[in-house]
């Protein structure tokens, strides 16, 4: 008796000891279930390579597609006045290129790789789906030739104080389309190839434009040029600023300001004041010429701006927001456009 109790006391110590780190010790089918779910929590390393590659190419394919929105137009071709008439109708789901989240858009029209003939819509103010509903008749254009000419809708955010961004553009190679009846599409705008765009720059000016109506006085202040074509062998250009006043074809008035050495991107926030009687302002022209000067030969025109009520888009923009705005500076960034050979006298 005394043996069977003493073995008895033996084997609780012995369990106790076994139970004092596990309470119940481990259950062996939880360690099963455990590592069943381990094998789940941790994929196959080929499953996950597999899904790695699968989230590349889907992350490669909605980068290549970013979406920069539609725009709608029509194209009427006339085989007796050889004209293209092309009709901008809206645009649709474009970016938004503000920090508000809107964009200010308007459409410049041209003929590919000619160039020489360009029109723009109006600006629509904080929108993405403008509708535009604008015509333009493109003359001179032989059935013979248009096939070897492309029409290009270039969609542009207007900014006032900073060079436009350009949204996207659709380009119709003349010679897909049937020009025997009137097409009218919607298709995807496409980035625009800053290369091409780059090819013929001859650089950017900012100035602000104020009229005193009762004073007859206009005010023009150059403020800078940036990125100006490269006239000089070294690369660089000398650059100043000529404006002329003209009505009627002949020059009134005309200023200069002071010549900045060796440079692409002068500045120079000068003022010049014309008298322009109110009677006038609606028949005179601003010409806004950035030439390169030579010391030697003759001064060469890298570029011009040309404003007045008789001009287009963003120059017939400006000069009318001065009109609307009396004694108030208007400033605003302008494309310089091809002198035309301008004598820089």
């Amino acid at each position: 008796m005394c043996l069977a109790c003493f073995v008895r006391r033996v084997c609780r110590k012995i369990w106790k000891k076994k139970g004092l780190k596990g309470g119940k010790g481990i259950d062996l089918q939880s360690v099963k279930t455990f590592g069943l779910h381990k094998e789940k929590v941790q994929p196959d390393i080929d499953v996950l390579t597999q899904n790695m590659e699968d989230n590349e190419d889907v992350g490669y394919k909605q980068t290549e597609i970013a979406n920069l929105g539609k725009l709608e137009y029509s194209i009427d071709y006339d085989f007796q006045k050889q004209e293209l008439k092309v009709e901008v109708i809206q645009a649709q789901e474009l970016p938004a290129m503000d920090m508000s989240g809107t964009s200010d858009p308007y459409v410049k029209l041209y003929i590919f790789p000619d160039k020489k003939k360009k029109f723009e819509t109006k600006v629509h103010r904080k929108t993405l789906n403008p509708v535009f509903n604008e015509t333009f008749i493109f003359k001179s254009l032989p059935y013979g030739e248009i096939g070897g000419k492309t029409l290009v809708f270039a969609v542009y955010d207007f900014d006032r104080f900073s060079r436009h961004d350009q949204i996207g553009e659709v380009q119709i190679p003349l010679n897909t389309v049937d020009l025997g009846k009137i097409i009218r599409e919607i298709k995807d705008l496409i980035p625009p190839p800053g290369e091409r765009e780059a090819e013929n720059k001859l650089g950017d000016i900012c100035f602000s434009l104020r009229y005193v109506p009762t004073a007859g006085k206009l005010t023009v202040t150059i403020l800078e040029a940036k990125n100006l074509k490269k006239m000089d062998v070294g690369g660089l250009s000398d650059p100043y600023v000529k404006l002329s006043i003209m009505m009627n074809g002949k020059r009134l008035k005309k200023k200069k300001t002071s010549i900045k050495k060796c440079t692409l991107n002068p500045y120079y926030n000068e003022s010049f004041t014309f008298e322009v009687p109110f009677e006038q302002i609606q028949k005179v022209q601003l010409i806004v010429t950035v030439v390169d000067y030579d010391r030697i030969g003759t001064s060469e025109p890298i570029g011009k701006v040309l404003l007045g009520c008789n001009a287009t888009g963003s120059e017939l923009r400006h000069w009318s927001d001065m009109l609307a705005s009396p004694r108030r500076p208007i400033a605003q960034w302008h494309s310089l456009k091809d002198a035309e050979d301008e004598k820089t006298s």
